[in-house]
């Protein structure tokens, strides 16, 4: 038997990069409903680890859309466009977090250095279909707001354009929901797993759809914990805000990969590429 080689490269590493694949699921796995919960827990989890970083990253990124809004229009198109940008910053700072790297502020910055070029891909396709749907709504209620003006100013048709302006709303939002889960893990399958933007999207859109009964669970409970923050001035928002935007690293941990993953282990900063 020949000795063994001290110079060759060690194994263990590689063999631990063969499990990651077989651990992720592409296309995400059904959970269930109290999971929704969880996930939030999960978030609440993260943020206690690091409460003052999670605030002062969440105020930055408000100050940035702020910001961007005050500028007339582009800086509508530039909030939209980069949403995913930023949001891949906040995946990659759970990310960092659970595998035992300290959170900063910068974390939230690192869709402008990682994958930037798919996530604002990712943005103008966002933009594209919520402008193209905006149009369709605005055209369809405005046939009906404009039977409604030429019909007189009587408190019959006000009560008409008034139900139209309803009406279009809740079509927007109805609209809109596919359109936000096909965003929601977008963001994570592009940085973390090289995904392009319309596999990314769909792939995110098939997870969501598997998962329908704990996102249910999830928005209910998220309104509820709103409405309560937002009774001190909304100060509660300031602990709120960073658990549910933890919240969507612990959705996406829970339903793309499955239960026999191996427990995250501590690695350097900046390490984005594997999962």
């Amino acid at each position: 038997m020949s000795a063994p080689n001290p110079y060759a490269a060690p194994r263990a590493p590689v063999a631990d990069a063969a499990e990651a694949p077989r651990n992720f699921l592409p296309t995400g796995r059904a959970v269930p409903a109290s999971r929704g919960w969880s996930w939030i827990v999960d978030g609440w989890a993260l943020f206690r680890r690091q409460p003052g970083a999670w605030i002062a990253l969440v105020i930055v990124a408000l100050l940035i859309f702020i910001g961007m809004a005050l500028i007339p229009v582009l800086g509508s198109l530039a909030g939209m466009v980069l949403t995913p940008v930023f949001v891949g910053g906040v995946f990659a700072a759970c990310r960092e977090q659970d595998q035992g790297v300290p959170l900063s502020v910068s974390h939230l910055f690192a869709g402008f250095r990682e994958r930037f070029g798919t996530l604002l891909s990712i943005g103008f396709i966002y933009f594209g279909i919520t402008i193209a749907l905006t149009l369709v709504v605005a055209v369809v209620t405005g046939a009906g707001m404009w039977t409604f003006l030429g019909s007189g100013t009587d408190s019959g048709a006000i009560a008409g354009m008034s139900l139209t302006v309803v009406l279009a709303g809740l079509i927007m939002v109805a609209l809109l929901l596919p359109v936000f889960m096909a965003l929601w893990f977008a963001p994570a399958l592009a940085m973390f797993h090289q995904q392009g933007p319309a596999e990314a999207m769909k792939a995110s859109f098939v997870a969501c759809l598997k998962n329908v009964l704990p996102f249910l669970v999830y928005s209910v409970v998220a309104m509820l914990l709103g409405f309560i923050a937002s009774i001190p001035l909304g100060l509660g928002w300031l602990v709120l805000g960073p658990v549910m935007a933890a919240s969507l690293y612990t959705s996406y941990r829970d339903i793309f990969f499955d239960e026999r993953a191996a427990a995250p282990q501590p690695r350097q900063a900046g390490e984005l590429h594997q999962p």
